[in-house]
């Protein structure tokens, strides 16, 4: 993970990390992962899980009466955190998603273009199953990642439809989509899952 942090912090200082907001896929897809979200309308407690320079960070705010966002690159909530000053009710964790854990449970969990950065797939279970046991009753998880094969080609253990189909064992997939953009490497799938599991 150290060469992936060391990577990911270099990446933050440009103006505009992975052309989050100048290129009309990020775009898309940052309006289609909302549109997912918002699926029930207005959100108690929300939790997004890597907000890179907080570009989605600032789409989901307005939406939710509590936000939690985490990411393990400081620089990273630096940038989230100076974007989206104008909001009082978020609170900002430095943290890796494998140790991260909250007392209270969301009622939306975002986590995108993060699980590949992990070594393999035993260690997205690992994160998987954090994420999940902090998921409400009847909560929201929106996933979204490059495929597979991007993932794999870009030398990650896995992508989108190895993720989606780990999700799958737990949660009830609600809606998925597809965005494309003109690059190969602009080929991303998001998905929506219902926590079917009622508190004991």
């Amino acid at each position: 993970m150290d060469m992936t942090y060391r990577s990911l912090d270099r990446e933050l200082a440009a103006d505009d990390p992975w052309r989050l907001d100048g290129n009309p896929f990020e775009r898309e897809r940052h309006a289609e992962m909302l549109r997912l979200s918002l699926t029930r309308g207005a959100i108690k407690n929300a939790l997004e899980v890597g907000c890179a320079a907080g570009a989605f960070t600032e789409m989901l705010a307005p939406h939710c009466q509590r936000l939690t966002v985490v990411d393990v690159v400081p620089r990273a909530i630096s940038r989230a955190k100076e974007r989206t000053r104008r909001w009082s009710h978020m609170v900002w964790v430095v943290s890796d998603i494998q140790r991260f854990s909250a007392a209270e449970s969301f009622d939306l969990i975002v986590v995108a273009e993060v699980l590949y950065y992990l070594a393999d797939t035993v260690e997205m279970r690992a994160a998987i199953r954090n994420l999940v046991g902090m998921l409400a009753p009847e909560g929201l998880l929106v996933f979204g990642s490059a495929r597979d094969a991007n993932c794999r080609r870009w030398g990650h253990a896995a992508g989108a439809e190895t993720v989606i189909a780990i999700l799958k064992e737990t949660l009830v997939e609600v809606g998925r989509v597809h965005c494309q953009g003109e690059s190969v490497n602009e080929d991303c799938l998001l998905a929506c899952f219902r926590n079917s599991i009622q508190p004991n």
